[in-house]
Parts: C-alpha cells; sequence; structure tokens
C-alpha cells in the first residue's frame, strides 16, 4: 500500500518571478494545492524534504499529510502528488502539485503493472510475453491505494492471456476498466522463414577451342 508521508508546509501569498525567488532563496520551493469542494492556494514546502520523499517513493502513487502552519495553527490535508516539475538540466525540483483527498472517500488512480515470474510458454515454447496494459486504473480509499500490482505470468502456456478480471487486487480495490481487457499474452513463437533454395549451379560453360590453323602451304 502506499505509504502516508507527512510534510511540512504553509501558506504561499505572494505571486511572480520575483516572488518565486524568495521562496527558492529560503530553501523551499512553491507548490500548489488544489481539491474538490475547495478553491486551490498556494503553499511553500522544503525543498530537501520533497526530493528526499521522491527519492525513497516506492511506487507512483505518493500518499502525503501536509501539515499547513499558518498563524500558529496548524491544518492537516491528506493528499496525493500531483505532479512535479524539474529542472531541465540541474533535475532538481522547481514546482510540486498537490491533489487534496478525503481519507473516507475513494479516489481514482492509474497503478504499475509487473509481471512476476517466467511464462511457461516463453520458457518451454519459444513463445514471446506481451505486456499490453502497463497501468491499471483503479478505485480505492486512500489507504488502500497500492503502490504497483503483481502478476504471475508463470503459468501462462502459448497462445493463453491474463484479462483485467483475472487479476487478484488487493482489498478494497476495484478496477475501474474493461475485464476483457488484455494485460499479458504469449504469443507464438515467430517463426524464421526457410532459407531460400539455392539457385542451380549455373550450367558449365565449356570454351570450344580454336580450331588449329591450318599448316601453311608449303612453299615451292
Amino acid at each position: 500500500m502506499a505509504n502516508q508521508i507527512k510534510l511540512s508546509a504553509r501558506p504561499r501569498t505572494e505571486t511572480g518571478s520575483n516572488a518565486v525567488k524568495k521562496v527558492r532563496s529560503r530553501g523551499f520551493i512553491p507548490a500548489n494545492i488544489y481539491g474538490k469542494g475547495s478553491e486551490p492556494f498556494g503553499l511553500e514546502v522544503n525543498q530537501k524534504a520533497v526530493e528526499q520523499l521522491l527519492a525513497h517513493a516506492s511506487g507512483e502513487n505518493i500518499l502525503v499529510e501536509l501539515e499547513i502552519e499558518d498563524q500558529g495553527k496548524t491544518t492537516n490535508r491528506l493528499s496525493l502528488i500531483q505532479e512535479v516539475q524539474h529542472h531541465p538540466v540541474r533535475r532538481d525540483v522547481l514546482h510540486v502539485d498537490f491533489h487534496a483527498v478525503s481519507a473516507t472517500e475513494a479516489l481514482e488512480a492509474e497503478v504499475p503493472i509487473e509481471p512476476v515470474g517466467d511464462a511457461d510458454g516463453v520458457k518451454n515454447g519459444g513463445g514471446i510475453l506481451q505486456q499490453n496494459l502497463h497501468e491499471l486504473a483503479i478505485s480505492c480509499l486512500p489507504k488502500d491505494l497500492p503502490d504497483h500490482l503483481s502478476v504471475d505470468v508463470s503459468g501462462l502456456k502459448l497462445g493463453e492471456s491474463i484479462h483485467v478480471r483475472d487479476l487478484v487486487l488487493p482489498a478494497g480495490v476495484t478496477a475501474v476498466v474493461d475485464g476483457e481487457v488484455t494485460v499479458f499474452h504469449v504469443s507464438e513463437p515467430t517463426v524464421a522463414p526457410e532459407p531460400a533454395a539455392e539457385a542451380a549451379a549455373a550450367p558449365e560453360v565449356l570454351k570450344e577451342k580454336k580450331a588449329e590453323a591450318a599448316p601453311a602451304a608449303e612453299k615451292k
């Protein structure tokens, strides 16, 4: 399940390029939080804390409990990291968007799918394992949000498939895509075309010997 991580934040009231420079000069980065039923507003969060959080994340869906300190009061907002902007060269974090969620309301997210094991049809039949779906759209409560979905493909034989309906999902998690969608498939081995028959050897061309010149007539 997605780890819930606490992160301190504080309101950001100033906007514009100069204000952003001031925020970064203090070791913070600008952020925004959006959420259903509330207006988006600006935050600033510690840059090192955010970069450490991202570096140790075990999946793409990072659940964060924002502790927003404002005038001596702390307000907690549960959220998912929605988008992270990096510097194109240095790769340090420039901006973060958070999406506020409710602990008691189901959310929708896309979770990576990872194959586990060696498919029988690949190992013993020379087939090819094809992954048609790399992320699965799911619905669940924030506390049930998985980092990823591991799918055992070892039993797949040649020509067999695993569909969304076949996936064993964690408790509290449901797929929100058609159950007939193919996730994995073991295709038949590609048959290499037989080498073309060698061209028939060209018949040997026998060069006729030039007729020997007739002996010169004897001179009288």
